[in-house]
């Protein structure tokens, strides 16, 4: 099968959210590269994908290993010369259990590590091929929790990581202003998955908010909060 038009990346992406990001994507034609840490398992996700006829190309990421990025940014650059879509859903850590006066900081440290530097690390890999891209889309998978306006003491690691987050994605939009790449931090609401336990709402419709993000056209909003294509309050 040909290279489809354009070429997206989505981390964290063999189950949940992004699993049904990469569907959505490929569903659009678009060719999707499923990132996942262990790549037996992303691989596995990606056969039923391959199988119904979509362009997934299951590749090792792993968002803590700036040598694991730069390997892949080599490969999409030998093999497409750009990147169109960066979808950074990999995320960890709802920490219920903590308190912020007694949090554990390894726990702390290992949030920030993937949720906060995880896309900052992927941002600083890929632009550079975004930059080459006629619509670069960057969509940093974030998190009401992440939101400072309705913040309480629940889940302080995995809050304060995606506040984080939503910092950088501002700061980085601000940067890329007039490139044509947008960049928006996205919530998909609370999601029936591994991490957001059952009672959530459809991954599907999780996902469509990031998709929505994704495929903005040009004139479409940078260095946004969305969820379901709404602002969320910072």
């Amino acid at each position: 099968m040909p290279p489809a038009e354009r070429i997206a990346i989505v981390t964290g992406a063999n189950r949940g959210i992004g699993l049904e990001v990469v569907r959505q994507l490929a569903h659009k034609g678009i060719t999707v590269i499923l990132g996942s840490r262990d790549l037996q398992k992303g691989e596995q996700a990606a056969a039923q994908l391959i199988g119904a006829g979509l362009h997934v190309l299951p590749r090792q990421l792993d968002v803590t290993a700036p040598e694991s990025m730069t390997q892949l940014a080599t490969q999409v650059e030998q093999e497409f010369g750009r990147l169109d879509i960066l979808v950074n859903n990999a995320g960890i850590l709802y920490d219920t259990w903590q308190q912020p006066s007694t949090a554990d900081f390894d726990t702390v440290q290992e949030a920030i590590s993937i949720n906060t530097l995880g896309p900052w690390r992927m941002c600083k890999a890929f632009v550079p091929l975004l930059r080459r891209s006629q619509e670069g889309r960057i969509v940093n998978v974030s998190s009401g929790a992440g939101s400072i306006a309705s913040m309480d003491n629940s889940t302080p690691a995995y809050s304060v990581s995606k506040a984080a987050l939503n910092a950088f994605t501002r700061s980085l939009a601000a940067e890329l202003k007039g490139t044509g790449i947008l960049v928006n931090a996205v919530c998909p609401g609370w999601v029936a998955t591994d991490m957001g336990g059952s009672g959530g709402r459809p991954v599907e419709d999780g996902a469509a908010s990031v998709v929505w993000a994704a495929m903005l056209p040009d004139d479409g909003p940078t260095g946004g909060f969305f969820r379901d294509g709404k602002p969320v309050p910072w």
